[in-house]
């Protein structure tokens, strides 16, 4: 029997299942019927008039194929696990320690900020990991400093794939490394580093916005209501509310019971990747992670770090283990919203992918071959943007793109290290700010913001970066160093954000604000 190959296989109306998923998203400010209906797209524009094939590819081939593909349950074991430790953090009273903690030594919006952004650079391992644990552990210091919750899901999001695109001992490595040439791997990733315009500049963005103390575009009504109004919120969410209600603990707690968990995390997670890579077999530990399994690596660590933190917990005794055994359900909770959310992306995936959305862009990429070879690294860092906010994805992106940025590469071997770069800095951008992808999704939910509110203050920030980048990635097809693209792109960021804060609509935190906030403290 002949697979079926839906009629408009390969073309353009691959694009629109995501793109109705992502403007009813913005227009409505409500994602689970957005993505829904993005998924119900897709199923009619594959089975046609057809309404039992509607149906049957919409659940079998869409949710329960989803739910039942074993990278996916692993990220999602991954994410119970987490949302039960951190359960356990606040519980314990281990994050109002931190907070009462850092507060005595944070003692300015800006230092809260950059705090913030420092533990997430700290936290490379992996974008999930980063995005639940910097949200925790920040959110006491940043609420005291009035910033937003938008801004927090910002930062942290900000610090999740891009700081994990240049990390060479990261699950993000891993995974560029197993889409490239034999022998390549880790190698080719390390190369690409210095012209990795996008996640370098999000980092120069950040400390930028920081230092400069305004937000423009969306951000900064937000930020204008956290400061002056107390709101830290101004899009008020339920399921945030209900998290936050969720997070208050014992007054027994110390600094130990929330930094012990994280660092137990923190190596477990290490180990439990470098395990499924064959570390413990004899391979190098770099190698190790080039061919680890993410998926399995973190739910095995996060697992047994789980354990341990039980065992630690119950030594301590400020907390019962009948109150231990209450985290399990809270966490699983806690996670409901963004699980829900994150199969719903996934199963658009596999719409797209059953319309050929790869093949689609695979075609337009091959078309362009023959075009000016300089210009190369700039068109594909954008048909890489496009394709990984479409479809929520950057690794998804990296298996269209970087195979055929090797291939186009075997021709044009001076211009490889900027052109896979670009693929993957293009797919960052996806990543960071597609309302579909899995890493906003974590980053909303590690905040306890409105989902819809943190893509829409930062589409912004994130398409200034791109834009930025992608001036860059032009200069870098004529040049054969990475060094003058990223002055050039460097002086262009800023220069346009000095340009956005003299602009009517943008924010500036005033320094009476900030004197008046310390005073409360």
């Amino acid at each position: 029997m002949e697979e079926y190959v839906p009629a408009l296989y390969a073309t353009a109306w691959a694009v629109l299942p995501p793109l109705i998923a992502i403007v009813l998203a913005l227009i409505t400010k409500e994602v689970y019927s957005s993505l829904f209906l993005g998924v119900l797209t897709g199923a009619i524009l594959y089975a046609g008039a057809d309404f039992d094939g509607i149906i049957n590819h919409l659940l079998q081939d869409g949710l329960i194929a989803s739910l039942s593909d074993g990278w996916n349950v692993g990220i999602l074991i991954f994410l119970v696990i987490l949302g039960i430790i951190v359960a356990l953090m606040n519980l314990s009273g281990g994050s109002k320690a931190f907070g009462g903690w850092a507060l005595k030594r944070v003692k300015t919006r800006v230092a809260a900020e950059i705090a913030t952004v420092l533990l997430g650079v700290i936290i490379f391992v992996d974008d999930y990991f980063n995005c639940l644990t910097v949200g925790s552990v920040m959110k006491p210091v940043t609420d005291e400093f009035r910033v937003s919750r938008a801004k927090l899901a910002y930062i942290i999001d900000a610090t999740a794939a891009p700081v994990c695109i240049i990390a060479p001992v990261s699950s993000w490595a891993a995974a560029v490394s197993s889409f490239a040439g034999e022998g390549q791997g880790i190698s080719l990733f390390i190369k690409c580093i210095p012209y990795n315009f996008y996640a370098l500049f999000t980092l120069v963005m950040m400390f930028a916005l920081i230092f400069m103390k305004f937000d423009y575009a969306t951000m900064a009504k937000f930020e204008m209501n956290a400061v002056e109004k107390g709101d830290l919120f101004t899009v008020q969410d339920e399921n945030a509310t209900r998290a936050d209600a969720a997070d208050t603990g014992s007054d027994q707690g110390t600094v130990l019971d929330l930094l012990f968990p994280v660092i137990v995390l923190v190596v477990s997670c290490v180990l439990g990747m470098v395990y499924t890579g064959g570390f413990f077999s004899g391979a190098g530990f770099v190698t190790a992670f080039s061919d680890s399994d993410a998926s399995v690596g973190l739910s095995m660590g996060g697992l047994v770090a789980l354990v341990i933190i039980i065992i630690y917990y119950m030594i301590r005794r400020t907390i019962s283990f009948r109150d231990i055994m209450g985290c399990v359900p809270e966490g699983m909770k806690a996670m409901a919203s963004p699980i829900l959310v994150l199969t719903l992306a996934w199963s658009l995936k596999a719409m797209t992918d059953s319309l050929g959305l790869a093949d689609y862009v695979s075609g337009l990429v091959e078309g362009m071959k023959g075009a000016a070879v300089g210009i190369i690294p700039a068109v594909l860092f954008l048909i890489a943007c496009i394709l990984a906010f479409a479809s929520g994805t950057s690794w998804g992106t990296f298996g269209i793109l970087i195979p055929l940025g090797l291939a186009i590469t075997e021709s044009h071997p001076e211009l490889s290290t900027p052109i896979i770069a670009a693929c993957m800095a293009g797919a960052v951008y996806g990543d960071h700010c597609s309302p579909i992808s899995d890493t906003t999704i974590m980053a909303s939910a590690g905040a306890n913001c409105n989902h819809v509110s943190h893509v829409s203050t930062q589409l912004p920030y994130a398409t200034t970066v791109a834009v930025c980048a992608a001036i860059s990635y032009l200069i870098a097809g004529f040049v054969s160093s990475p060094i003058i693209p990223l002055f050039v792109g460097i002086v262009l960021l800023i220069g346009t954000l000095f340009f956005l804060r003299s602009r009517e609509g943008s924010y500036i935190v005033s320094e009476e604000s900030n004197r008046n906030r310390s005073a409360e403290i």
